[in-house]
Formats: C-alpha cells, sequence, structure tokens
C-alpha cells in the first residue's frame, strides 16, 4: 500500500525515536547502515521530513536528523501524509481509475474498509507508542 519511501521514512523515524533519548541527533550515515537503505535516496527521504518539519536537521561534524516536536504528539499518518499523500486511501484496491461507491469494482467495499482502518491506526498512533512498545518488548524491531 505505501511506496518504499515511505516504508523508509517510518523505519527512519522511528529509529531516530528509539536512539536519540535525550536530544542527540543521530547520523544519517548510521541511519543507512542501519536499516540497508542506499544513502543517497534516505537523504532525499529524510529531507522530505524535514521540509514538513517533523525532523531537524543539524549540520556539522556531531549532525544529523532529530524530531522536531515530542514523540508523544508525532502521529505516522503525518509521515504518510508527507511521502506518499493522504489520497492512497482514496485509491482503488486494484488499480482501476474509476472506482467510487456508485461504481464499485469487485473489492472495493472489502478495501474500504481495510483502508479505513489502517487510516484509523495511523492517525491514532504516535511515534512515543511505537518506540515504548518496542522499549517494553511488545514489538520487535530488526534494524537488519
Amino acid at each position: 500500500m505505501f511506496s518504499r519511501s515511505c516504508e523508509y521514512a517510518l523505519q527512519s523515524i522511528l529509529y531516530i525515536t528509539i536512539h536519540s533519548k535525550g536530544g542527540s541527533a543521530i547520523g544519517l550515515k548510521q541511519i543507512a547502515e542501519s536499516q540497508k537503505i542506499p544513502l543517497h535516496f534516505l537523504s532525499k527521504i529524510l529531507q522530505q521530513l524535514v521540509k514538513g518539519k517533523v525532523l531537524n536537521s543539524i549540520k556539522g561534524p556531531n549532525g544529523g536528523f532529530t524530531l522536531n516536536g515530542s514523540p508523544t504528539r508525532i502521529r505516522l499518518i503525518k509521515i504518510v501524509d508527507i511521502i506518499d499523500g493522504l489520497d492512497i486511501f482514496d485509491r482503488c484496491g486494484i488499480g482501476l481509475k474509476k472506482c467510487s461507491d456508485k461504481t464499485p469494482c469487485p473489492v472495493h467495499f472489502e478495501f474500504k474498509a481495510v483502508k479505513q482502518k489502517i487510516r484509523q491506526v495511523l492517525t491514532e498512533k504516535t511515534l512515543s507508542e511505537l518506540s515504548d512498545d518496542v522499549g517494553k518488548g511488545l514489538s520487535i524491531v530488526s534494524f537488519r
């Protein structure tokens, strides 16, 4: 459902949230190596998150990326919106151009319910909740 860029953005911002306790900046190279993401590709993704005011970019030898605000206030839907846009929740599940409630494709209503649930989860979940779940051992995150 999400582009690779969006998946990398979500993984990277979770990595930053988990590893930047105390507000320390996390370097681009560290993030890229931990997730096996091409450095240049990741740089473009993180710059979109800076432009979207979710991350701060700090230049210099001790530079890197920090969250722009509390992880309790940053919801996953914001990252999805910045990278993929929210129109992904309006697209046809099988890619038809003219799929709607009035002219549904064969899986329209089932996909609509699933997309609504995914949107709800992304709207409700914060970076803090994800990080806390990992810290408590309720979720497992493997940064390759």
